[in-house]
């Protein structure tokens, strides 16, 4: 059976104020022409919508470099459509902040890859676009939209993460989301001196977790999804030592009160309450500019094209999706692991480190063979999901 889409990632432009040094996009500073256009964006979202009517995120580049930016959000409301923007913020002003909470966007996630200036701007190439990314948020804010912070961690910025928390909290952002930096784009430059060695990698992780239990704020660590067997190794510990009482926790359910993004009411699950790891191809697709669909937007493997296409037939029957789909087609420590039903291994490290999307993931240091309760069956995945 085709899984349900949950999360789709529209590119809008390569179009950027910014020069990131991870981008995956490789970014230009205006419109392409071969980008879609308004009805092209238009047919797309109709084409979706006969899939599902997932949560759709309007990214780049910088998508408020489009002129056609807020017709597309009303258009994908209007369709039923929970709309969310990717910005980097430096173009959100008072105007354009009133702008995007009249079109109905349920979230707006801004990028801050620092909690000091120097640490973003060096990283984003661009003098004051700290300062400027925080006046986006507190813009937003001011209009009642809910913000998430994203932030890409590497060597650069990993020792200032608790700022980074703090610096959420006091400006009120209802997420913060962390990105553990994937190989791909201008970041393949950058790779072998900014890429957290495996061990650092999982001291992190344990870090985020310990944050998560008590933090007022939605916490999620995306593009490592080793997070989810480290959370299960960790309840299966206490269950050992005696504590039953614990509740495989997905990240994002101890929110506090913020516009439900993946689910109808008060008990829908937020945006990142998501139950495995690597969804790519399985519960998450990406969209170029030009159409070209994706499992996720760090896994250059295309699964076909909407402009000689139909989604639908894309997100059924490509190959691509297809292996994605089979846990059975993993290769490596990650198609052995016991966990493997709730980690499944980033995709697109794999690829990025062997060429390979089904080899094992490259950043986890669990080994399988070494396990003292190998042979178990791994805590199961139970949302708690708060109302």
């Amino acid at each position: 059976m085709t899984p349900s889409l949950r999360l789709v990632f529209w590119e809008s432009t390569k179009a950027c104020n910014l020069s990131c040094k991870h981008c995956r996009a490789v970014p230009q500073k205006q419109l392409g022409p071969t980008e879609l256009r308004t009805a092209e964006a238009f047919n797309l979202i109709d084409q979706i919508a006969e899939v599902a009517k997932p949560v759709f995120v309007l990214s780049g580049g910088e998508p408020l470099f489009r002129p056609d930016l807020f017709d597309i959000g009303t258009y994908g409301v209007e369709s039923g459509f929970r709309m969310a923007l990717a910005t980097n913020g430096t173009l959100v002003t008072e105007r354009v902040a009133a702008h995007i909470a009249d079109t109905g966007f349920s979230r707006v996630a801004i990028s801050l890859d620092g909690a000091v200036p120097a640490t973003h701007d060096r990283f984003r190439g661009l003098p004051g676009s700290h300062a400027l990314a925080l006046r986006g948020l507190r813009n937003l804010r001011e209009e009642g939209v809910s913000v998430q912070i994203n932030s890409t961690i590497a060597q650069h910025n990993v020792t200032e993460l608790p700022a980074l928390l703090d610096l959420a909290l006091e400006i009120g952002a209802d997420a913060l989301h962390l990105f553990m930096l994937v190989p791909v784009g201008c970041g393949l430059e950058i790779a072998p001196s900014e890429m957290l060695p495996a061990d650092e990698y999982e001291r992190v992780l344990h870090w985020f977790d310990e944050q998560s239990k008590t933090c007022p704020i939605d916490l999620k660590a995306t593009c490592a999804p080793h997070y989810y067997r480290i959370r299960a190794q960790r309840l299966e510990s206490d269950r050992r030592n005696g504590d039953m009482s614990g509740t495989f926790i997905a990240p994002g359910t101890r929110a506090k009160a913020a516009p439900s993004l993946l689910g109808g009411g008060a008990h829908g699950q937020h945006l990142s309450a998501m139950t495995r790891g690597c969804l790519a191809g399985t519960a998450v697709c990406f969209i170029s500019n030009e159409g070209d669909v994706y499992p996720c937007g760090y896994l250059p493997v295309s699964a076909g094209s909407t402009r000689t296409q139909h989604f639908k037939d894309i997100w059924n029957d490509s190959s691509v999706f297809q292996q994605l789909r089979n846990p059975n087609a993993l290769e490596g420590k990650c198609g052995e692991c016991r966990y493997q039903s709730l980690c499944g291994g980033c995709r697109a490290r794999a690829y990025a480190a062997t060429g390979s999307f089904l080899a094992e993931e490259p950043f986890c240091s669990y080994r399988p063979d070494l396990d003292v309760a190998h042979g178990e069956s791994p805590v199961p995945c139970v949302l708690e999901v708060q109302s």
